[in-house]
């Protein structure tokens, strides 16, 4: 994933329009086609790491990390790492999370129907 620079006029712009547009706010945290696939998945309840690799066959493992890991630190899911031989961690959506449940369900309608305009 391509970073912007801190000191550029698009990093500027992109923090003008977050603080004063909530819905590309939102947008940047749950933007990208991985993310939401993620949240969907776990709408179904918890899942470890290879259970949605598994779920989600196109993306690399590489690309489920960085998404799990943004979606962690925007508190949209937890990782619960459980101290055992091997290691088990667990994936879940917080509250927030799940409120995206209706949001998730209302894109995809939204998008079967955009398909039938093509």
């Amino acid at each position: 994933m391509s970073k912007v620079k801190e000191t550029s006029t698009n990093f500027e712009n992109k923090k003008i329009l977050e603080e004063e547009c909530s819905e590309v706010y939102a947008a940047n945290i749950i933007g990208g086609q991985w993310a939401l696939v993620i949240c969907s998945w776990l709408l179904k309840g918890k899942m470890r790491f290879g259970e949605l690799k598994k779920a989600i066959p196109n993306i690399t493992e590489r690309m489920l990390t960085l998404q799990l890991r943004k979606l962690e630190k925007n508190k949209i899911i937890t990782r619960t790492v459980y101290a055992e031989v091997p290691p088990r961690v667990e994936y879940e959506l917080t509250k927030i999370g799940y409120e995206l449940g209706p949001v998730i369900r209302q894109m995809e309608q939204w998008g079967e129907r955009h398909k039938k305009l093509q």
